[in-house]
Formats: structure tokens, C-alpha cells, sequence
């Protein structure tokens, strides 16, 4: 059972999940501001060409004539009441639009991190040994695929996979065959850096005493592998993997542009292009609170992988 000393623990990671949320909210707005380009312009849209002084009545109704000291008060009070405003170019709620294009985002990024795990477990657990050729195979493709850019392993999937040799869709929206080729691109380089961590934790906990005596009752390798030393890898590879769903939006939001997926990844490139504050806002907010939120249950999730967790208190 979580003790005292482990809910103060949880309690200052949720305060600092709070400043890490600020944090974000803050440099979003610092960004945006820096943008040159004037709003009113997006929210009138093909009437931009007005007279000057319906441009300030515009600009006074959305509260961009107050101080700018003022508008980030006014962000800030908005966000802690869950309100994210409205689009100035699609002139709705924000989280409206939001929710209509999550969804294939979120597969995108469940299908990549799911690959990713499969991938670099099978590395970890299946790599035998006392196999140096085979050890050093699959070293040298977990650098090939630390080392790819997503968007241009993007790129080399469609041209091959698709173009020459028909085996997937370009776009074919609504069927799983159109996410293997984004999953794949997403999930390579993550399974290449998982797969490096969790070969060098592996090789740690073989070494351990529990892992000979495991050996001397008769188990097999996979056995040993898979029953005793996996979970002594858990907590630095669930650490590892929670910074990688922090960052899989950002990946997905790229590789979705890559392969003309729905998702965030346009609304996000719409509303930097357009200097749509809110919508920037509530993107960029949606990732921190991911981020925040996956980073919080890695933290409570040590507490049932590895009990040591409880008694050092670190």
C-alpha cells in the first residue's frame, strides 16, 4: 500500500507537472507575440481590407488593445478555468475544434508506441547472450534507426512501399492499412533508443545473483529473461517511454503532414501560420498536458515495479 512519505512524493511531482503547464502556457504566449503579423487580419478575414477604425473596434472586442501584460493575464485565468477561447480563424470553440481531430492523432501515436514497445522487448529479451554477431546486428540497427529523421523515414516508406511496390496506401483514410506506414515512421527511432536501454538493463540483471540461482533450478534462457531480469529493466525503459508519449505528438503532428493524415498536425500548422493565438495555445497546451499527465503515472507506476522505490523515497 502507498505509504505517506509516497503521496508527498506524488504531491510535489503535481506541483511541478503545475509549473511545467505555466511554463508551457508562457512560452506559447511569449512565441506568438514575437510572430510578426497582426490578428485582426485572420479574424476579418477577406474583409482585412477596412477601415482602421473597425480594425479597432475588432481588436477591442477580442481584448488585443489591452497591455500585453493584461492579455497574458487574461490567458492564464482562462486556462486555469479550462477555457481555451475561440479560434480567430475558425471562429469556434477551441476545444471544439480540438476534439474533432485528436482522435487520429492518438491512434497515430497508440499504433507507434505500441510498435515501438513490441519492437525494442523482442530486441531486449531475444538477442542471445553469448552472441556477439548477433548482438552486434542488432546494435547496429538500433543506431540505423536512432539516427533516421521521422519525416524523411516518412518519405523513404512512401516511395518504396507505396509508389513502387503498392504493399500500402498513400492515403487511404478510415482503414488500418493507412496507419502501418505512419506508425512505422514514428515508431522505428523510438524502438531503436527503448531497444538500446533496455539490452544494457537486461545484460545488468543477468549478471545478478537472482538470475544464477533462477539458472540453477533448471530455467531456460527465455524463461530467465522474460520471468526474472525483464522486470528489473522496467523502471529506467517505463521512464524512457513516458518521455517518449510526452514527445509523440510532436512526431505524429510532423508525420502526419508527411503523409496528408487528419490530425493535429494541420490545425497546428494552420494556426502558427495564421497566428491563431488560441488555437496555438490549446495545441500546444494539449501536449504539455499529455506530457504532464503520462509523466505522473510513470511516477506512480514505480511504486508498484520496484518497491525499492518506496523505501529509498528518491
Amino acid at each position: 500500500m502507498p505509504t505517506r512519505r509516497d503521496a508527498g512524493r506524488l504531491a510535489r511531482r503535481a506541483a511541478i507537472a503545475v509549473v511545467q503547464l505555466w511554463g508551457a502556457a508562457t512560452l506559447c504566449f511569449a512565441m506568438l507575440h514575437l510572430i510578426p503579423g497582426d490578428p485582426v487580419d485572420i479574424i476579418m478575414g477577406n474583409q482585412a481590407l477596412v477601415s482602421p477604425e473597425l480594425k479597432a473596434q475588432v481588436r477591442a472586442g477580442y481584448g488585443l488593445d489591452d497591455p500585453v501584460a493584461v492579455q497574458y493575464l487574461r490567458l492564464l485565468g482562462d486556462l486555469a478555468r479550462g477555457d481555451l477561447g475561440t479560434s480567430y480563424q475558425l471562429q469556434r470553440p477551441v476545444w471544439g475544434a480540438l476534439a474533432e481531430q485528436v482522435l487520429p492523432t492518438v491512434q497515430l501515436a497508440g499504433a507507434a508506441l505500441l510498435l515501438a514497445v513490441l519492437l525494442a522487448v523482442g530486441a531486449a529479451v531475444l538477442v542471445p547472450e553469448r552472441s556477439r554477431a548477433a548482438r552486434a546486428l542488432f546494435s547496429g540497427l538500433e543506431m540505423v534507426a536512432v539516427s533516421l529523421p521521422q519525416y524523411w523515414l516518412g518519405i523513404l516508406l512512401i516511395t518504396f512501399l507505396s509508389l513502387r511496390w503498392h504493399l500500402f496506401p498513400v492515403i487511404e483514410a478510415g482503414t488500418w492499412r493507412s496507419l502501418v506506414l505512419p506508425a512505422v515512421a514514428v515508431a522505428l527511432p523510438i524502438a531503436g533508443t527503448l531497444a538500446q536501454v533496455l539490452r544494457e538493463e537486461m545484460d545488468t540483471a543477468l549478471a545478478q545473483p537472482f538470475v544464477t540461482a533462477a539458472r540453477a533450478r533448471g530455467a531456460g534462457a527465455l524463461a530467465v529473461r522474460t520471468g526474472h531480469a525483464l522486470r528489473h529493466c522496467l523502471v529506467p525503459a517505463t521512464t524512457l517511454t513516458g518521455w517518449f508519449v510526452g514527445s509523440l505528438l510532436g512526431g505524429s503532428v510532423l508525420i502526419e503532414q508527411v503523409f496528408g493524415r487528419p490530425g493535429l498536425g494541420q490545425v497546428a500548422l494552420t494556426a502558427v501560420t495564421n497566428k491563431d493565438l488560441p488555437m496555438v495555445t490549446g495545441v500546444v497546451m494539449l501536449a504539455a498536458a499529455v506530457y504532464v499527465a503520462v509523466n505522473l503515472l510513470v511516477e506512480a507506476s514505480y511504486l508498484v515495479i520496484d518497491p525499492r522505490v518506496r523505501r529509498d523515497g528518491t
